[in-house]
């Protein structure tokens, strides 16, 4: 008895994996949306699981700057690039916002939050 493997996209469409055209790389598995038998990544999902894995990346680094913050108060130094490096972290979610296509959208990775998952 064959078996059939499904695939299943962001709406709980699903083909039979063997007559679908999927895309290259399953970056964005989750913003896969079904039209016909092509499978397309959705740009807009796409940068929701984007944000995402730059909030669950930079979750470490902004411990760190926490630690590091606080040291600097108890040694009164200067607390400036901290609070910089602070920021960039928080606003870091949002670099994805303005790419127009999958590729963008993965070159925008946020420098400070390490290695890309997508290089």
């Amino acid at each position: 008895m064959a078996v059939t493997t499904y695939i299943v996209d962001k709406d709980g469409n699903q083909i039979d994996a063997s007559t679908a055209t999927v895309p290259a790389n399953r970056d964005f598995r989750g913003a896969w949306s079904l039209s016909g038998s092509v499978i397309s990544e959705d740009l807009a999902k796409a940068k929701e699981t984007f944000a995402d894995k730059v909030r669950e990346a930079r979750g470490p680094l902004l411990e760190a700057l926490d630690t590091d913050y606080m040291k600097a108060l108890e040694t009164s130094a200067d607390t400036t690039q901290i609070v910089a490096d602070k920021q960039a972290l928080r606003d870091a979610p949002t670099a994805g916002n303005s790419a127009s296509t999958i590729a963008e959208l993965k070159a925008a990775w946020p420098s400070c939050c390490g290695v890309s998952p997508y290089a």
